[in-house]
């Protein structure tokens, strides 16, 4: 643990990890149940993650900057048959309400929860007789405004049994046993739960952050010749931004692949930091889906600035709105073909709009290929805003910006922002008569959404312009603030 210096042996790791298998095998689960976890990055946090995966279950992880009826949504939703906290998740929740009878706290004891680490000293080190490869169920924001869980792999491999995307991704950023891999965004997002998990299966070190901090991140890389990272955009900014004298005063010369996605990196912070850190900054393209990635390398990237890549799992196709393939540089939705599939817990819906007729599947982004079969992301499908590489859909804010009674309408949308990549903005038409600031509807958003979901920015409308049928013309709004 980057801040504390805690350390986690391989030898502590695989007996937390087989007494958490045996805890949750007690408890009742059952491979293909599955348990939700709701905590800030701990030393504990990625233990509880193999005792899951050792089970055969199902793992969610969810957000801690989520508010409660955020929380309560996926409780409910996932079906998870035990929840796993921690008592400052707790404590900041008062409205929590959890539906799973099997509860585990990491570091306290209170009614209804069990205490983890007392509950893993009782158990015996040793491999549950059934013990089968789990799997993860993570919850990616829907355009309906609330978020899904993603189903791509189900447990009960045999232990070993890897993906295919997950040793293609070996190979494209050389994991071996010798690597540093510096872990610096929070564990319930899906890039670092998976690319720690990648870097424990190879046998290398995980330095992981309590949270992001752009010259606490250099320190670590030169204290612990860090060789490998992973970062989204809005960290690169926050780094960049650092003071000239900050950012040499470091020796960062152990980094072999520092690899960046979750969100487009505008092209002058890209150059700025290869021109910084030199030849080492790897991208790729994919989802919590995992249903194909695109990836380039430095050089690829020079000769192709704005690209995130060729195709390097499943085939790129960019269709139009009649599921007919466009030529390369036409713009239109991009789908992969061929690739792992996927489906979107308990929205058979959803999960049938995510497919072409051909059978492909998308993410709901916009782009084109060149020539060379480089893709590059122009727009999102659905009006997704990416905020410091959180996905943000404007639904879920809109729906509670209208619970506000002085709001008759609500339009919410992203403006770029240097930091951020994007900034989540409101346009509100008021009710006849009714008085509101655009603080008091920003205060009313962060008490019931996570504050990364509410806008920073107000504009206030005589009339929001909507189609007869009640769509929402967001560009035209866009173009007026």
């Amino acid at each position: 643990m980057a801040d504390s210096g805690a350390v986690v042996t391989y030898g502590r790791l695989m007996s937390d990890a087989r007494r958490g298998a045996h805890a949750l095998r007690r408890a009742g689960l059952v491979r293909g149940d599955g348990i939700a976890v709701l905590c800030e990055n701990r030393i504990e946090s990625l233990a509880v993650f193999w005792a899951a995966q050792l089970a055969g279950l199902y793992y969610t992880p969810i957000s801690v900057q989520f508010m409660p009826d955020e929380v309560n949504y996926i409780l409910s939703d996932c079906d998870a048959k035990a929840f796993i906290s921690t008592r400052a998740q707790l404590g900041q929740r008062a409205g929590l309400s959890i539906p799973q009878s099997i509860r585990f706290l990491l570091d306290d004891d209170q009614p209804r929860f069990r205490n983890w680490r007392d509950t893993l000293q009782a158990q015996p080190d040793t491999l549950i007789d059934d013990a089968s490869e789990g799997a993860e169920m993570l919850y990616s924001s829907g355009t309906t405004g609330r978020p899904k869980g993603v189903r791509h792999t189900a447990p009960g491999a045999a232990l070993g049994t890897v993906s295919e995307l997950f040793r293609r991704r070996i190979d494209l950023h050389g994991f071996q046993s010798d690597m540093v891999y510096l872990s610096a965004a929070p564990l319930y997002h899906s890039a670092p739960l998976r690319y720690n998990a990648m870097t424990l299966r190879c046998g290398g070190t995980s330095i992981v952050m309590d949270k992001f901090d752009a010259a606490t991140s250099l320190a670590l890389i030169e204290r612990y010749r860090v060789t490998h990272s992973q970062w989204v955009p809005t960290m690169f900014v926050r780094l960049l931004r650092l003071p000239q004298e900050a950012r040499a005063a470091y020796d960062l010369s152990s980094q072999r692949y520092a690899i960046h996605a979750a969100a487009p990196c505008p092209i002058a912070i890209k150059e700025a930091m290869l021109d910084w850190w030199g030849d080492v900054i790897y991208e790729y393209y994919s989802g919590t889906e995992g249903n194909g990635q695109t990836a380039i390398t430095p050089s690829q990237w020079r000769a192709h600035k704005g690209s995130v890549g060729r195709a390097i799992l499943g085939e790129l196709h960019i269709l139009d709105d009649h599921d007919e393939e466009l030529p390369a540089g036409c713009t239109g939705r991009v789908f992969f073909g061929g690739g792992p599939q996927f489906e979107y817990y308990k929205d058979p819906d959803k999960t049938q709009r995510s497919r072409s007729r051909q059978g492909y599947s998308t993410l709901g982004d916009i782009g084109y290929v060149d020539t060379e079969g480089y893709l590059y992301l122009t727009d999102r499908a659905g009006n997704m805003i990416i905020t410091g590489g959180v996905n943000v859909y404007p639904q879920e804010v809109e729906n509670v910006l209208l619970e506000h009674p002085c709001v008759a309408d609500a339009a919410v949308f992203g403006s770029p922002d240097e930091e951020f990549g994007e900034r989540v903005c409101a346009a509100i038409e008021l009710s006849e008569d009714a008085d509101a600031t655009a603080q008091e509807l920003i205060d009313f958003c962060r008490a019931r959404l996570a504050h990364l979901k509410c806008p920073r920015e107000v504009a206030f409308h005589d009339k929001l312009p909507r189609h007869d049928t009640g769509k929402l013309y967001r560009r035209q709004i866009k173009g007026r603030d």
